[in-house]
């Protein structure tokens, strides 16, 4: 375990730069002892009522508490939502400076009921993209990012499908990271996962690489040895996982499997299986940002990928034991690795 908690000593200072949609999240804790008269709902008295960073926020999140200078390129909403959610990355010692306020969006905000550990109902607020020019991402994103994307060691594009990422922002994120010899590292939303272009490693769930698999023609799917769109048995996992890494192209793909673990994919070598290190699984809300988040900050500390991957995997073991999307301390993490859990 040495040469894990040896990349972790380097995790402090490390520069991080996390692009995506940010959510603010609202969390609303209770206890129910009786049902509506109104409504066949129940009640819930409330106890407790707090805000956390969501989306790209919560990526943003994990690396500052595991000791890494974070800054955060996203937008938010001329709205209160966006004023808390401000204010609560600032509270947590991440650079706002690249959080640039849009007035044509709402800030995305999402409130969860909980009562008995149990998720009662979920209320999203959230306007539907429009189409056309956006003129903070042309005017304020890409600029900052040419500015400022030298000073970084590694950069992740965290993608919730809520307007901020798309293919001229891609584009801009793949030439500065040539320039400047920067990891990068996509949690994805995209079907056709080549749109995110060659990047160090992508960071599918099940279910993401599965679509991505069957987006790709039957042609295409034979001349790569992938068998079928299906990520159900060891051998379909790594006949068809390492095919999509070579349709891709790209440097690694880390595709993250639920209660089975992760498999790590990388050109000539075999496909790496890294079994689950949960006890018990509370909740898997934020395990892909937990992930994301340390594989990358990982990469950036001197890791290999593999070495990346093992550790990251500690880390999601310890999110998915707690309710809701949290970050990971860095005794947390230390301590779940020294006890080899």
């Amino acid at each position: 375990m040495s040469k894990y908690n040896n990349i972790i000593r380097h995790f402090k200072g490390k520069r991080l730069l996390v692009i995506g949609d940010v959510v603010l999240d609202r969390y609303i804790k209770g206890n129910v002892s009786r049902i509506s008269p109104e409504a066949p709902v129940p009640v819930v008295l409330q106890e407790e009522s707090f805000f956390t960073p969501g989306g790209a926020a919560n990526v943003a999140n994990n690396l500052a508490s595991l000791g890494a200078d974070v800054t955060l390129v996203s937008k938010i909403g001329d709205d209160i939502e966006g004023s808390i959610l401000k204010a609560e990355l600032i509270k947590r010692r991440i650079h706002t400076k690249g959080l640039f306020v849009d007035g044509n969006m709402d800030t995305i905000f999402k409130t969860r009921i909980i009562a008995q550990h149990q998720q009662i109902v979920r209320l999203d607020r959230e306007r539907p993209n429009t189409p056309g020019m956006d003129l903070v991402k042309e005017g304020k994103i890409l600029p900052f990012l040419r500015r400022h994307m030298k000073s970084f060691h590694a950069v992740i594009v965290s993608d919730y499908n809520k307007g901020v990422i798309d293919s001229r922002l891609l584009a801009e994120v793949h030439e500065l990271s040539l320039r400047h010899r920067l990891p990068v590292v996509v949690d994805p939303k995209l079907e056709d996962l080549r749109e995110y272009g060659q990047v160090s490693c992508i960071t599918p769930n099940k279910k993401e690489a599965e679509a991505a698999i069957k987006a790709i023609s039957e042609e295409a799917r034979k001349a790569f040895g992938i068998r079928s769109a299906k990520l159900d048995n060891k051998q379909d996992i790594e006949a068809n996982g390492y095919g999509l890494l070579k349709f891709l192209g790209i440097e690694s793909l880390l595709v993250t499997l639920g209660e089975h673990g992760m498999y790590l994919f990388e050109h000539n070598k075999k496909p790496f299986p890294i079994p689950t290190k949960a006890r018990q699984v509370f909740d898997v809300s934020g395990a892909g940002d937990t992930v994301i988040s340390v594989f990358a900050l990982c990469l950036a500390a001197g890791a290999d990928k593999s070495q990346a991957a093992v550790i990251a995997n500690y880390a999601a073991g310890i999110v998915v034991g707690k309710m809701g999307a949290v970050a990971v301390s860095l005794d947390e993490l230390k301590g779940a690795i020294g006890a080899g859990k």
